[in-house]
């Protein structure tokens, strides 16, 4: 997410971070090279002229020349601006209203609008322990209302159904007296798509807002369009009172554009972003983490979010009781927190959150992409037998062309999975005595891909 604008404001501000002095020459230069980053992200040229002009002015004031460190404190206006121009704090649905809380989704077509209903009605089902409905008043692709019916089923909410003879005020409105019946808290209008701004098809989405008249109107677009999401947006917010964005498609935008420019251009908070393919892939948008982020700092609140969610309590409970009374760690044990890595979003996914990740050499990176590392270890795992998986030890020569035969790799992956694995063992047995997290930390080097080590190692 954001690889080339984090890379090039990175390497931009590693060269003022250590000045003791600022003058204004060297912020001059400093600025240009922030601007063409900027500019090259594909941020609303208005969005990078404010955002220059404010830095500048921070920056030749008072708040860096009184500074112990006026490099350190440079990054902070940086970072600082960086957040004020995406929203500067989280803002939370609004949910509060008399049940149901009507949300109407907007968009393009092809930008992941249907498949967003999924996952907000996810999101809300898990964390906000809400009961949620769906509806598709899309009546001009019958694929879309089969595509949210599937979807519901999938994420474990109520769908109303829907049929293309039907009109969409209609289909919204008996969505929503269903609800109230069922005192259902939540429900998630979804419209059709709009290839562009089509002044008949807007007339009709205005129809429907009026009708159903929503605590949220929120409009989903892609990402990867840069700045041109930001102008999209705005042609809504003229024909919609729009409450919010959800950017799509966020892990496959290494620019940035679009984060940068979307409150400024229309005044509307990201509310959500799509950070991947999966049902459970949308991320309520921290502006404040974001610029962290780019900025090379990492994003460890999240990290922590999204351990404490995929992370099985009772069986980390069962295996931290294991470890401690001395029943050791085996590759069954192994086998587990892959899974539970896994149902993080991969390694890929942690790593990435970690400061500093951006110095990390590519090639090390390249291993852990698309889960690729953690899905040949669980096969390697699986072609075991359940005694080799509590005796590694036992597992020599003859055994290992096997293992590698059935999991379809090499012995020297199978090798390196066994070397791995003793060396989380190592850590498990480090953790289980006194001083167990620092001892811990010094030893998660070793479960790295080769040529990778956590930053500031």
């Amino acid at each position: 997410m954001f690889e080339n604008l984090s890379d090039r404001l990175s390497r931009t501000l590693k060269n003022i971070s250590g000045r003791g002095r600022l003058t204004e020459d060297n912020i001059k230069d400093t600025l240009r090279e922030v601007r063409m980053a900027l500019l090259e992200a594909d941020v609303a040229l208005p969005v990078v002229r404010q955002f220059v002009n404010s830095v500048k002015e921070r920056a030749v004031g008072q708040e860096v020349s009184k500074s112990l460190s006026p490099g350190q404190a440079f990054i902070k206006i940086v970072q600082n601006e960086l957040e004020i121009a995406m929203g500067e704090a989280n803002e939370a649905l609004d949910l509060a209203s008399q049940p149901p809380a009507v949300l109407m989704m907007a968009g393009l077509q092809g930008a992941g609008k249907t498949t967003s209903v999924a996952k907000l009605a996810k999101f809300l089902r898990e964390r906000e322990k809400k009961s949620v409905l769906v509806v598709s008043a899309d009546v001009y692709r019958p694929a879309a209302i089969k595509q949210l019916e599937t979807l519901a089923t999938e994420v474990e909410v109520e769908f109303f159904p829907s049929d293309v003879s039907q009109k969409p005020v209609d289909i919204a409105t008996a969505a929503i007296a269903h609800a109230k019946l069922k005192f259902i808290d939540v429900v998630i209008v979804d419209t059709a798509g709009r290839l562009h701004v089509d002044e008949a098809m807007m007339d009709e989405i205005k129809d429907l807002h009026a009708a159903v008249n929503p605590v949220e109107t929120l409009f989903v677009v892609d990402a990867m369009t840069g700045q041109d999401a930001a102008n999209t947006a705005k042609s809504f917010n003229e024909a919609l009172p729009l409450t919010g964005v959800i950017l799509t498609k966020i892990d496959g935008d290494a620019r940035g554009g679009a984060a940068l420019s979307i409150r400024n251009i229309t005044g509307k908070p990201i509310k959500f972003l799509g950070v991947g393919e999966k049902i459970d892939a949308l991320e309520p948008f921290h502006p404040e983490r974001i610029a962290s982020r780019i900025l090379g700092m990492g994003d460890v609140l999240s990290l922590i979010e999204e351990v404490e969610r995929g992370v099985d309590k009772d069986k980390a409970m069962k295996l931290a009781s294991k470890v401690k009374s001395g029943g050791g760690f085996d590759l069954e044990d192994f086998r587990e927190q892959l899974l539970q890595m896994k149902n993080m979003g991969g390694m890929m996914n942690m790593i990435e959150k970690l400061p500093g990740v951006g110095q990390l050499p590519p090639e090390a990176l390249a291993q852990v992409q698309d889960g690729k590392m953690t899905g040949q270890m669980e096969a390697i795992i699986n072609s075991m037998t359940p005694g080799e998986r509590k005796r590694p030890d036992i597992i020599k020569g003859s055994r290992k062309r096997r293992i590698a035969l059935g999991s379809g790799t090499q012995i020297q992956d199978v090798n390196r999975l066994l070397k791995q694995f003793t060396q989380m063992q190592k850590m498990m047995k480090k953790m289980s005595g006194k001083g167990g997290m620092k001892k811990m930390m010094r030893s998660m080097g070793g479960m790295m891909p080769p040529g990778m080590k956590f930053p500031g190692r």
